[in-house]
């Protein structure tokens, strides 16, 4: 569990070294504790985040060690619910990094256009879930929809809201959704420049055989 906390911790302060982060500083982060838990950041404040401010909590939504905030507690299952649907997932992010919630405000999926995305792990546009009440049950199954109907996605772009983003563990995470903020940053700026072009459908194929000659 020390492990996990610590890799929390890592992952926060990556999306601020890289520059991902809302003004506010705010996000959720999550890790995989076995297969009926999580560690979960207690609140949305993740700005110098340390290893004590995260909670335990049962993929029931049960809070069985920590003082969970209640700003938190109402995002338990957008987090449980990922795992138990994906359970090679091991860390979850949520964020409002600002290149993507423009893609949330205008209810848009972020076409997969960048080839960073295919090396890593996105090789498919992210999805968009429609808005409804921040933890509701209609705002989870809307999520959950889209992680069902696109099953290659590690990320769903949350409408009105911001994006939420899942991978093998919370340091992985946090490098994906670098990426992810990186393209939507680079599809707004093509716009100026006539919007941005499709890679071919050879190229995740490429990508792979290139990625496995040198390793």
């Amino acid at each position: 569990m020390i492990q996990e906390a610590e890799n929390i911790v890592r992952a926060a302060k990556i999306l601020f070294t890289n520059g991902v982060m809302s003004h506010t500083g705010h996000a959720n982060l999550s890790a995989r504790l076995g297969t009926d838990s999580m560690l979960l950041t207690i609140d949305g404040q993740v700005r110098d985040l340390t290893p004590d401010r995260v909670a335990t909590v049962g993929l029931d939504g049960t809070v069985r060690e920590g003082n969970l905030d209640p700003t938190n507690a109402e995002i338990i299952t957008m987090h449980s619910e990922i795992y138990k649907l994906r359970p090679q997932v091991g860390g979850i992010i949520h964020t409002h990094s600002p290149s993507l919630l423009a893609f949330a405000m205008a209810n848009q999926s972020l076409p997969c256009r960048y080839e960073a995305l295919l090396r890593w792990g996105q090789a498919t546009d992210v999805p968009v879930a429609t808005w409804a009440p921040r933890g509701s049950e209609k705002s989870v199954s809307a999520i959950i929809d889209q992680a069902k109907a696109h099953p290659d996605t590690q990320a769903v772009i949350l409408g009105n809201h911001g994006v939420l983003v899942f991978a093998s563990d919370p340091v992985a995470t946090a490098q994906l959704l670098t990426v992810l903020e990186e393209a939507a940053e680079a599809e707004l700026a093509a716009i100026g420049l006539g919007g941005g072009q499709s890679l071919p459908e050879s190229a995740l194929a490429a990508i792979r055989e290139s990625m496995a000659r040198v390793r």
